[in-house]
């Protein structure tokens, strides 16, 4: 950059350097934005704000002779009031990509306006198959989840939450699921965050690397169950701002649009929530088993990302497709049967609702509460089951009095002349002797 500061106009007679002309002067020469204390350019995030420090340096190191990292520090901080700007609106009828503008009406140009989340791949309609890509996912995942694979990528591309989903990709372990993440990092470039999925629910300060995010991977998932999940499932589903903190920094309202893409050796659990809620934010795909006798080529990496031009075409036909179909993923009966598996797993409620000899959903019955949690219990014993506690049984119940037509009673069921909570449609068929004892 050493041409571009040929001319010190910032400078007075006395060597001093006058701060709000020399910062107007740098922003002519190298156009930027300050958001939320992060710079952008015409082509996106600057992942490295180092760099401006060492422009700022090559500009006035023949003008200043002493304390010269001080005084670039006292720049760089009056650049950012300069720069100032609140985010740009967004732009779900185009996706900015390394060449230009491509516009989902399928009109190109090579235009570059001011984005948060440029793409590091090229609008190439002429760019050929990506057959080794294509190839690799027949290897990697059943033939009927590739289209929701497809779509989900796609839908990545656009900086909007409408498809309310998050995709998790399980396997035993070397089947290559970790290959995508690097593939799709090297077409979204600054546009990814590279995390936990249980760090951005725990750390309160990691929702804010989300910001300006069209992508956030999790190449190996942590199979210990979240303690909460109450901010994975807002950004998921989220269409407002929502705030953020940032160490040292007053919080924000802040627009969060990055889509989860996971990877792991099991699903997603949580401790606490095994409501509907949870689940019907996930979509869960499994990999196919390795092959014992497959080698392995250390170059498929490489030999992907050589193929990104054509790849984003592939997801830009997934995108296309997902909003011809409002928002509505192509999911298998396997994908299906895969998130019930896990639901049914993690709330056996299900389960026991299910049962035979332990209740009887009958209309003009009635039961305490407290008489169907025993039964549970006696039930999760009988069966080798996980008791969860009685709080989450009864939520459960309430949630669900539709599904097994039972009506809630609230303090309106006598028990031996005393009033309790329970419910009407249902009846208990073992004698209080079987319940357990304790709790």
């Amino acid at each position: 950059m050493s041409e571009l500061f040929s001319t010190p106009e910032w400078l007075d007679g006395n060597e001093h350097i006058i701060e709000p002309i020399f910062c107007e002067w740098f922003l002519d020469y190298c156009p930027m934005r300050c958001i939320h204390d992060h710079f952008y350019t015409v082509d996106g995030l600057v992942a490295d704000e180092s760099s401006i420090m060492r422009d700022i340096y090559c500009a006035i190191e023949e003008y200043v002779d002493t304390g010269i990292a001080k005084k670039v520090k006292q720049l760089y901080e009056a650049l950012k009031i300069t720069a100032y700007s609140g985010p740009p609106p967004l732009q779900t009828d185009r996706i900015h990509v390394a060449n230009g503008t491509y516009h989902m009406d399928g009109t190109f140009t090579e235009v570059k306006e001011f984005c948060m989340n440029r793409l590091t791949v090229n609008f190439n309609p002429k760019a050929p198959q990506p057959t080794r890509w294509l190839q690799f996912l027949s290897e990697l995942l059943y033939k009927e989840d590739i289209p929701t694979m497809q779509e989900y990528l796609g839908y990545c591309l656009l900086p909007t939450t409408k498809g309310q989903k998050m995709l998790m990709l399980i396997g035993k372990g070397g089947e290559g699921k970790s290959r995508i993440g690097l593939v799709m990092n090297a077409i979204f470039g600054t546009s990814m965050n590279t995390t936990s999925i249980q760090k951005v629910e725990t750390n309160r300060f990691a929702r804010a690397d989300l910001e300006s995010k069209l992508l956030m991977v999790d190449d190996d998932m942590d199979m210990n169950a979240l303690p909460k999940t109450n901010h994975i499932k807002s950004i998921v589903t989220s269409e407002c701002k929502m705030d953020v903190e940032r160490k040292g920094v007053q919080s924000q309202q802040v627009q969060i649009y990055a889509r989860f893409l996971c990877f792991g050796n099991g699903a997603l659990t949580s401790l606490h929530d095994h409501t509907d809620g949870f689940f019907r934010r996930q979509i869960l795909l499994t990999s196919k088993d390795r092959p014992a006798d497959r080698t392995d080529d250390p170059f498929l990496a490489e030999k992907l990302v050589a193929e990104k031009e054509g790849i984003f075409l592939w997801m830009l036909a997934g995108l296309n497709r997902l909003i011809a179909n409002n928002y509505q993923f192509t999911i298998s009966e396997r994908a299906i049967d895969n998130l019930n598996t896990i639901a049914n797993n993690s709330r056996n409620y299900l389960d026991f609702m299910a049962s035979e000899g332990y209740i009887e959903l009958q209309e003009g019955n009635k039961a305490s509460t407290k008489e169907l949690y025993e039964t549970y219990r006696v039930w999760c014993a009988d069966n080798a089951e996980k008791t969860f506690a009685s709080g989450e049984f009864s939520t459960f119940l309430r949630e669900n009095q539709e599904r097994y037509h039972l009506k809630y009673l609230k303090n309106n069921l006598y028990i031996k002349k005393r009033r309790c909570r329970g419910y009407e449609g249902v009846r208990v068929l073992l004698d209080q002797s079987e319940f357990l004892p304790g709790k």
